[in-house]
């Protein structure tokens, strides 16, 4: 449709004409599983069914920058689920997860038998938690890194599902949805900047939760990662995004935690399923595929 066609909404709305774009045939306006299929389960008590989308890629970061700080319990396997196949509607992820969206994580080692978490921003809380780590003790930066992960859980779908949807994956492009969505995400690009100005990380001094969750939309974002929009962004003027990004991308944690359920682009920065340390140098997939 283009933007001068006008649509009249009718008066009860039903599904029925094909809504085009990527995610066309899994779209439909209904919960719950639409095949059985059980999950894998690996040796570690932390088993994540995700994709190395931006919000993916907040938890496999997180379990990263956990084992990197030496907490031996957040040893994980991450199993890939392909979202663009459908996977997401199996019975077992189901289970874990009645939305039926990445990422999803089981814990069996918690009290009481195995816990389901999902939705990103309540897995980075549990984590932070469980072992003591990334959320500040002090009850004011505690908040105000609470108030920031919040902001990223709200904020996000619209530049995810608005700016993003319209400028990269609509079969049609119009103009006032791509120019609605794209004066909100440099709203929010300038909330950030305003935030970075005097302190290194979102939440104050010290990286937190917040800043792991913000990072894979925002940062990748400012460091043209994300739908090759920041040209058309011009995300280069918001200086202290840029810093705060490219500060975040040089972490190893990070840069291991992008690999994981990773299924596109460089073979050798994808790591389909993750189980050990030692995957990152011997299972990415260039070296699958050259065996």
């Amino acid at each position: 449709m283009s933007d001068t066609q006008a649509y009249q909404p009718p008066r009860v709305w039903t599904p029925g004409k094909e809504n085009g774009g990527r995610f066309a045939p899994i779209n439909r306006p209904t919960a719950g599983a639409r095949f059985d299929a059980e999950l894998p389960v690996g040796e570690h008590p932390l088993q994540l069914y995700s994709l190395a989308t931006p919000n993916g890629v907040k938890v496999t970061v997180m379990l990263e920058e956990l084992l990197e700080a030496g907490h031996a319990g957040a040893e994980y396997d991450a199993w890939p689920i392909r979202i663009q196949d459908g996977e997401q509607f199996g019975s077992g992820f189901v289970a874990v997860n009645p939305n039926s969206k990445i990422p999803a994580l089981l814990d069996r080692s918690a009290p009481g038998g195995a816990q389901r978490v999902f939705e990103s921003g309540a897995i980075l809380l549990y984590l932070a938690e469980k072992f003591g780590a990334f959320l500040p003790a002090d009850p004011a930066a505690r908040t105000e890194a609470l108030s920031w992960l919040f902001w990223q859980m709200g904020s996000g779908p619209l530049l995810g599902g608005g700016f993003g949807h319209f400028y990269a994956y609509a079969p049609d492009k119009i103009e006032y949805a791509i120019d609605r969505y794209a004066m909100e995400v440099k709203r929010q690009l300038d909330v950030l900047d305003r935030a970075l100005a005097d302190r290194p990380f979102v939440g104050g001094a010290d990286y937190s939760i917040a800043d792991i969750a913000i990072w894979p939309w925002y940062g990748a974002l400012a460091l043209g990662e994300l739908y090759d929009a920041a040209t058309f962004l011009s995300v280069s003027d918001y200086a202290h995004v840029m810093r705060w990004a490219e500060t975040i991308a040089a972490r190893p944690a990070v840069r291991r935690g992008r690999m994981v359920n990773r299924t596109f682009g460089d073979p050798a920065e994808q790591l389909h399923e993750r189980h050990a340390a030692s995957d990152f140098t011997t299972r990415t997939q260039d070296k699958l595929t050259s065996d």
